[in-house]
């Protein structure tokens, strides 16, 4: 069983240059960008804890990343759901039960009373009723509540139907009134708006809070928004107890930007939520070049962001020798010589995986492999059933994550680096994690035409750029790199050029930004 928070926070300690508190709002596992963070922050100096997410699904709460601690904290999901949702709703769905439990309960009621009622026909229809009345009349009085039971049936059903509706109501918030109310808030409350669209987010404040301050950082590492508030309420009772802390903000994504979540009123709060707390970071690091420059212009940051992309770090496959790196063919029960287009990333619909499975019908010799947090994932099975339909199951493959040190020289066994995602904001402007991993993997690339990947691969000339969602034209970019494979990765040879690309180059711009915020506080240590 997992230790409660309380029990979270150990004796405090130093490392010789401070202490580094990092956040990530899920179980660390999976997530290369910040275990590299921790890792190579602690192995220059640094005393580094950083704390995740309990999900349940980790075998152990706390370990070591090199030097640096992580440590998973539960957070109790208490405030996603609202008091309101779970009662009735008169003026949205009249008919609607009030919660999805009652219609379920009254759903088996019903199926139970016809249930009950077909056994007393029977019985009587056996000569087997014991009561008073004659088989004759017992049918006659059966047919009373036969007749009432198939009503109350119907009755019923149309009532789960509203439900299965006031359900879909509440999950998207798309009506016209929830637009209203969700207009209504932003414009009275303002960034402050996301308390009533969204307060589920109070529940990671009321988590980690309590941790962080008994944590004492002198430096707060908050990755993407949901932990750009968590630190900055940190940062701020620190500050007020006269402790010298500095927040970091680690910004992974433009929010305006992202894909909307089902619930449309998520993206306006979570938005409002990440305006309201930018202006207490520090300082401020991202992913790329162009999202530094839409993080500076929408939030009126005093100072361009650092770029810390999230490279390879090409020096841990000899760090991490315990452990022998899987063999990718080995795992797809090919041969040497079978064509292995490769994905390795998060697997989601708009990230363009089916074109993968539609081309295997015009390239007979291939196969695709997904390497995915989970092969049970149901988008992952989607695509296999796909497959299937196809009649292409048989070259199709999917495995789990391995370790981050692991990605490069698994993945080296391909002979593509497949990036086919679709066309959206936050898509357009980064040179993603794949991308440098099949930069080092020396992999030529096969890329949909999404504006700063297909810029970058048509310069250095290491892949084909495709069409996104044209199926032809991915089987034309497909066919060109397996035709000639040397003609891209020779790319690679280039002097100096994957240098920039390495986790080691990043972990310098990390170390810079931790550096001078400790001198600009003085000596930054905590009394």
């Amino acid at each position: 069983m997992a230790p409660d928070n309380s029990d979270v926070v150990a004796r405090a300690r130093k490392g010789p240059r401070g202490r580094i508190v990092m956040l990530v709002d899920n179980g660390v596992h999976g997530d290369s960008r910040v275990q590299k963070q921790a890792s190579s922050a602690a192995a220059a100096g640094w005393d580094v804890i950083l704390l995740g997410k309990l999900t349940g699904r980790e075998e152990q709460d706390t370990w070591k990343l090199g030097d640096a601690e992580v440590r998973l904290v539960r957070v109790k999901s208490k405030m996603s759901t609202r008091p309101g949702d779970l009662r009735g709703a008169p003026l949205r769905r009249p008919l609607a039960y009030s919660s999805d439990r009652v219609a379920a309960f009254r759903q088996q009621q019903v199926k139970a009373w016809r249930a009950d009622l077909r056994v007393r026909g029977a019985a009587l229809k056996a000569g087997e009723d014991r009561s008073l009345l004659g088989p004759a009349a017992g049918r006659a009085w059966l047919a009373v509540p036969r007749a009432a039971a198939r009503a109350t049936s119907r009755w019923v059903a149309l009532r789960n139907r509203e439900t299965r509706k006031l359900r879909n109501i509440r999950r998207t918030r798309s009506t016209p009134l929830d637009k209203a109310t969700t207009a209504f808030w932003l414009k009275t409350m303002g960034d402050r708006a996301w308390r009533r669209l969204d307060p589920g987010v109070w529940d990671f404040e009321l988590a980690y809070g309590p941790v962080i301050d008994e944590l004492k950082p002198d430096i707060i590492h908050a990755n993407d928004f949901r932990m750009l508030g968590v630190g900055s309420r940190a940062a701020l009772r620190a500050r007020a107890a006269g402790r010298r802390v500095k927040l970091v903000w680690d910004a992974h994504e433009f929010l305006p930007g992202v894909r909307s979540w089902a619930n449309e009123r998520k993206l306006p709060a979570m938005v409002a939520y990440e305006r309201e707390h930018a202006k207490y970071a520090d300082a401020v690091m991202t992913v790329s070049g162009g999202l530094a420059d839409l993080l500076q212009k929408s939030h009126n940051l005093p100072e361009r962001p650092a770029v810390v992309l999230n490279a390879p770090d090409a020096e841990a496959t000899s760090r991490f020798t315990d452990e022998p790196v899987p063999d990718v063919r080995a795992l797809c029960g090919i041969g040497p010589d079978v064509p292995l287009l490769v994905y390795s990333g998060l697997a989601a619909r708009q990230r363009g995986l089916g074109i993968m499975v539609e081309g295997l019908t015009e390239l007979p010799e291939a196969h695709a492999l997904f390497v995915a947090s989970s092969p049970e994932l149901p988008y992952i099975q989607e695509l296999m059933a796909r497959a299937e339909e196809l009649g292409v199951r048989d070259r199709v493959h999917a495995v789990p994550y391995v370790p981050h040190w692991q990605v490069v020289p698994f993945l080296s066994g391909a002979d593509v680096g497949v990036i086919p995602i679709h066309h959206w904001p936050n898509h357009e402007i980064a040179l993603i994690t794949k991308f440098f991993e099949y930069s080092h993997a020396r992999l030529p690339l096969v890329v949909s035409d999404v504006k700063t990947m297909a810029e970058v691969t048509r310069e250095t000339g290491q892949g084909e750029v495709f069409k996104a969602e044209d199926v032809a034209d991915y089987v034309r970019a497909v066919r060109a790199v397996l035709a000639d494979p040397k003609r891209y990765t020779a790319a690679y040879e280039v002097e100096g050029r994957l240098d920039e690309w390495t986790w080691e180059a990043q972990a310098k711009v990390l170390d810079e930004v931790y550096t001078r915020l400790m001198q600009g506080a003085g000596d930054g240590r905590n009394p």
